[in-house]
């Protein structure tokens, strides 16, 4: 009997863990975290899914691409979140590092499209830039006329180009954190700094230094890290003309009445450039779903089906009226069959 008791006891203490474990992990809100992009899509779908639903809204926060990625992939239960938004795909790297944290499945959605954007005042002149005045301005290491580098003595636009104005580089934009700051470094540094012919040539002797000259950004005073609230960087640029900011199309679209977009490459960042793929500068929207809490974190794939449903996705949906460019009808139906089977991600 004295043996009996204590085994019980073990036993008993073991199952209400588990009751406890299991009722704490079933918690009842939604949890997204990630891209500030993303962020304002999220928010309208969490809206509109707590209003119209028995569900509870899910809480929306912006912690920037990285840091939910960082978040998402810290392991499975309540306190982790259930979904991270992402403006760039997810690397390899994370996805080891979700493996290696018991996030297994993970359920991959891309969105839409987004442009991103080199935006100033209204009370300023647009600025007609290239992609190689973008990297000459913003890189840490500039070429030196000799197939060398020399740290940027870049002060002006016009000392990087002559045809622009003879105004301070002083760009606004986002942390390493930020899936925009990882897409804007691929798409508009990377972009112009194969203009330069010994540049792109490296890449085929050597892809670290290439990548290294390509991706570094400045750290003089040229680019000033703004976190990731893209409203505050649309407030210091009302209150400094002379100064340029980094954010998503959406919002540019948002606040069209106190910034404008540069055109880059001669083409304007507008909704119709962005969705014809002719905007030089835009990027895939997307978000990710730890397989383990669907089903145990109530309304998550009716969450996931508000997202991408036509009403709010589709081309009058009314994400698209926040800034989001839609996927073709074709390539929506491929990543709706994704969701409803709940395939797992591929790389």
């Amino acid at each position: 009997m004295s043996v009996t008791k204590p085994i019980i006891a073990v036993l008993a203490s073991a199952l209400a863990l588990s009751v406890s474990t299991s009722s704490a992990f079933a918690r009842d809100q939604i949890s997204v975290v990630g891209s500030s992009t993303v962020f304002p899509f999220a928010t309208a779908v969490a809206e509109r899914f707590g209003k119209n639903t028995e569900f509870k809204t899910p809480v929306v926060e912006s912690t920037g691409s990285g840091g939910g990625l960082k978040l998402f992939c810290s392991g499975v239960g309540e306190n982790t979140p259930d979904i991270t938004n992402a403006s760039r795909r997810i690397k390899a790297s994370e996805v080891e590092l979700c493996a290696k944290n018991g996030v297994a499945e993970i359920v991959e959605v891309k969105v839409g499209y987004d442009g991103i954007v080199l935006a100033n005042s209204r009370a300023s002149d647009v600025m007609k830039l290239s992609r190689k005045d973008i990297f000459l301005a913003l890189a840490k290491y500039v070429p030196d006329g000799e197939g060398k580098t020399k740290p940027n003595p870049y002060k002006t636009w016009a000392d990087v180009n002559s045809a622009l104005p003879a105004i301070k580089i002083e760009v606004l934009g986002p942390p390493p954190t930020s899936g925009t700051r990882d897409a804007f470094v691929e798409l508009a540094m990377e972009g112009g700094c194969k203009k330069i012919d010994w540049i792109k040539a490296l890449k085929k002797t050597d892809k670290n230094a290439y990548k290294a000259l390509c991706h570094t950004i400045r750290e003089d005073g040229g680019y000033v890290e703004a976190g990731e609230n893209d409203n505050l960087i649309v407030q210091k640029l009302e209150a400094n003309p002379s100064a340029f900011g980094i954010f998503g199309y959406s919002f540019l679209d948002q606040n069209s009445d106190k910034v404008q977009g540069s055109t880059i490459g001669d083409v304007e960042p507008t909704f119709e450039n962005i969705a014809e793929g002719d905007y030089p500068v835009s990027r895939s929207l997307y978000f990710y779903v730890k397989k383990a809490h669907i089903g145990v974190v109530p309304g998550i794939e009716g969450f996931l089906a508000e997202f991408i449903s036509e009403d709010a996705a589709g081309e009058d949906g009314y994400l698209v009226d926040k800034g989001l460019i839609p996927m073709t009808e074709e390539e929506s139906a491929e990543w709706k069959a994704k969701v409803k089977s709940l395939e797992n991600l591929s790389m």
